[in-house]
């Protein structure tokens, strides 16, 4: 049996990304994706009062698919076009909160601490994600010459500023030293990961500021990434990326969030946060570094089995 075709709708973030192409790969969708943009008088417009009309967005998708799945703001209005136009003849699914009517869709993802409910929402402990087990232990080598193998290792993946978190230079120093105190002089190598957000300043600077025996990955990597959480005894994740610490939670390995004062509240962060620890997943990077178990966390699985369970029931003609 062939595979059913996928159309991935973003904005092209990384958290967005990975979503998206994870639960297509779950699905075993041969997919392609398509980075949506908005025309200029309509991306400054909510969903919930922007015309689902393709005047709306400056890509042609009208090719049809049998499975849409969409992640963010821009990409919700092509999402419904696509499923005004072709019915019932299409599956598609929203990734987050859409604000606007559920109904829109056949299915909407979102995390437990986003409180969304309905009947067609299906809620996951954290971000779902493009990382598998499998690809974890395949990257492992890809730095493993490099490590020290009478060191320990923590593995430091750096987000970036957004509207609720900056990064100027006193608070880099902060998280710098802590990584340095807490795990560096009792040693452990570090092994510093920068994501699509890291401003190339905050890379230079982490380049300046750690020893020749740390690995600075000057570079988005993705083998890179994978390899650092697999090698990793322990991991720090900045606190403004929800998605990285939900990736790096499927290693089972301790998670300390690095946090950073806000520069505007936010409840879904606080909700995230309150629900990782609750389930044991992450700490507060502090003064002291421990060891503890969770359970590995791998929603896409369970999501994409109920999904892929209705998808065989569904009629596309």
């Amino acid at each position: 049996m062939s595979k059913l075709k996928g159309l991935l709708l973003t904005e092209g973030m990384h958290g967005m990304v990975s979503q998206v192409e994870g639960l297509a790969k779950a699905l075993n969708l041969d997919f392609i994706h398509e980075k949506i943009e908005l025309n200029n008088f309509w991306k400054f417009l909510p969903p919930k009062i922007t015309p689902a009309k393709n005047f709306v967005f400056k890509n042609e998708i009208d090719e049809y698919f049998n499975v849409v799945i969409s992640c963010g703001r821009k990409s919700v209005i092509p999402s419904i076009y696509l499923k005004n136009k072709y019915k019932s003849k299409i599956i598609n699914i929203h990734i987050q909160d859409p604000k606007v009517s559920l109904n829109n869709f056949d299915f909407v993802v979102v995390p437990e601490h986003d409180g969304l409910t309905g009947e067609n929402v299906l809620t996951t402990k954290g971000a779902i994600h493009y990382l598998t087990k499998d690809e974890l232990v395949l990257s492992q080598n890809y730095l493993k010459l490099k490590i020290d193998p009478k060191k320990k290792i923590v593995s430091f993946i750096i987000g970036g500023p957004n509207k609720y978190y900056s990064y100027d230079d006193n608070i880099m120093d902060n998280v710098f030293l802590k990584i340095k105190k807490n795990f560096i002089q009792n040693n452990y190598q570090a092994i510093i990961i920068p994501s699509m957000r890291t401003p190339k300043k905050i890379i230079e600077k982490a380049q300046n500021y750690f020893d020749k025996n740390q690995i600075v990955i000057p570079n988005v990597d993705k083998k890179a990434y994978l390899s650092s959480l697999q090698l990793a005894d322990h991991i720090v994740v900045t606190c403004d990326s929800t998605s990285m610490i939900s990736e790096a939670a499927i290693t089972g390995k301790p998670i300390y969030v690095a946090q950073m004062p806000t520069t505007k509240d936010n409840q879904r962060f606080k909700d995230f946060f309150k629900l990782f620890e609750t389930l044991n997943i992450i700490k507060n990077l502090d003064t002291s570094v421990e060891d503890w178990n969770y359970q590995k966390l791998d929603e896409i699985q369970r999501v994409s089995s109920y999904i892929k369970e209705k998808i065989d029931k569904h009629d596309f003609s």
